[in-house]
């Protein structure tokens, strides 16, 4: 039976009325999205339990349990509506849909011991416990899930309180892939929490014991020593991942960049993106992502999009030296390729997943390109033109696309024929006979 009683501490009145939460931060459906709204502005605990009810009654599973899982985020900026995870869960859980989930309840566990609410989470960890029973794997996947959910709030005692659960798995357990697993995980949370030093203890301890690590143990390490701006440590952890014979990929190579990059080190940033370009290892969009957040100057300039230059050339004539060779050297990879689609019936680039210093260098690179194949190449100009910057469902201030005002405003600013398109607010459209008369017309006037 869940009542206003129910509710926790930081969800009850105090003298000046309920607490006050920051604004929402919603990557949600629009349903769920009108419900934290509605409770964020509810002050009595009886009318929350109740539109938590009503919620979860009208809701399908999807919505539900999104919203759930949106409330059982580390993120900061909700703390008192996070506070409702567990009452909404235990609503939840009483619809005939339901079905229980390991990854679930370790959130929601992680969850309500950082909230000090440790009889609760004590509660739930020994029900799923038992439920599992002498389930090897699926228990070891509970204890693992647990691990980085504590991992993720920061908490370590409650990584180290999962650490014990997973150890003596792996002392009892024969099944290599269990043991594998949970020191990965352990590897994993240690370093998550600012504990490289002891991951690479256990990697050694389970290297004895005939374990080989995998190339998730060391890309947990070159993360975790590198977040620290222990770079030295980081280097040497992709040396002996070498050594091991592992593949050096992408993935660990864009956290290299991350790490340099926090701590300023774009001369070596510049050095690892030569490396990463001389020995074949495609670009992505988070190498982009990873390079540009680095880049001050390309920073201060997004943020007066009125002035922003609209040209390669004029950017990096506005940047240091460092600055510029960084983007030079970005601009020599295929990045452009992986997000431009080019048919006869569609010129297409996609901006999902880049943060604003990627979009802007990735337009300005499409525009220089698509210039390129009308004149240099002859190349046909396709039926239709189509941006797609999204529409803010995942921004900070849900409905507000910080990509889409900076297409908007440089599109404006040149005087370009894109559009956005009515049918899809998050795209931007022209005829592809216009957008190139307008393109070769705009750098004809340039370089005249």
């Amino acid at each position: 039976m869940i009542g206003a009683g129910y509710l926790p501490l930081s969800m009850r009145p105090t003298s000046a009325g309920f607490r006050q939460s920051p604004p929402l931060v919603c990557g949600l459906t629009k349903q769920g999205h009108r419900f934290l709204s509605s409770v964020a502005t509810t002050e009595e605990p009886s009318a929350v339990i109740g539109l938590l009810r009503k919620f979860v009654a009208s809701s399908s599973k999807h919505v539900a349990l999104t919203t759930l899982s949106h409330l059982l985020s580390p993120s900061p900026s909700h703390p008192r509506l996070s506070s409702l995870a567990f009452p909404l869960y235990s609503l939840i859980k009483q619809e005939t849909w339901f079905s229980w989930n390991a990854k679930l309840v370790a959130d929601l566990i992680a969850m309500l011991y950082k909230e000090e609410r440790l009889n609760e989470a004590e509660n739930l960890f020994t029900e799923a416990v038992i439920k599992l029973g002498f389930k090897e794997r699926d228990l070891c996947m509970f204890y693992c899930n647990l691990l980085m959910s504590h991992a993720k709030h920061k908490s370590e005692k409650g990584v180290l309180d999962s650490c014990t659960h997973l150890k003596q798995l792996i002392l009892l357990s024969s099944s290599v892939f269990v043991k594998q697993r949970a020191c990965e995980s352990i590897v994993g949370g240690f370093c998550e929490i600012g504990l490289p030093d002891k991951a690479e203890k256990l990697i050694e301890e389970m290297r004895e014991k005939g374990l080989k690590p995998s190339v998730f143990e060391f890309r947990s390490l070159v993360y975790g020593y590198g977040q620290l701006g222990l770079l030295e440590d980081m280097k040497r952890s992709v040396v002996q991942m070498e050594k091991e014979g592992l593949e050096l990929d992408t993935v660990c190579c864009n956290m290299v960049l991350s790490s340099f990059g926090a701590h300023n080190e774009l001369s070596e940033m510049i050095s690892w993106l030569t490396k990463m370009r001389n020995s074949g290892m495609p670009f992505s969009v988070r190498t982009y992502n990873s390079a540009l957040n680095s880049c001050q100057t390309i920073i201060l300039l997004l943020q007066d999009l009125k002035e922003l230059p609209l040209s390669i050339d004029e950017l990096v004539r506005n940047l240091n030296k460092e600055e510029a060779d960084l983007v030079l050297e970005l601009l020599k990879s295929t990045v452009l390729d992986q997000v431009m689609e080019w048919s006869s019936s569609e010129l297409k680039l996609d901006l999902h997943g880049m943060h604003l210093s990627t979009a802007y260098l990735i337009l300005l690179q499409w525009f220089d390109e698509s210039k390129r194949r009308f004149v240099a190449v002859n190349q046909s100009s396709p039926a239709e033109i189509l941006v797609v910057s999204g529409c803010g469902k995942h921004s900070s201030i849900r409905g507000e696309s910080p990509v889409k005002s900076l297409v908007k405003e440089m599109i404006m600013r040149m005087k370009c024929p894109l559009r956005i398109d009515r049918k899809n607010i998050g795209c931007f459209i022209a005829k592809g006979k216009t957008f190139k008369d307008w393109l070769c017309q705009e750098y004809a006037n340039r370089n005249s």
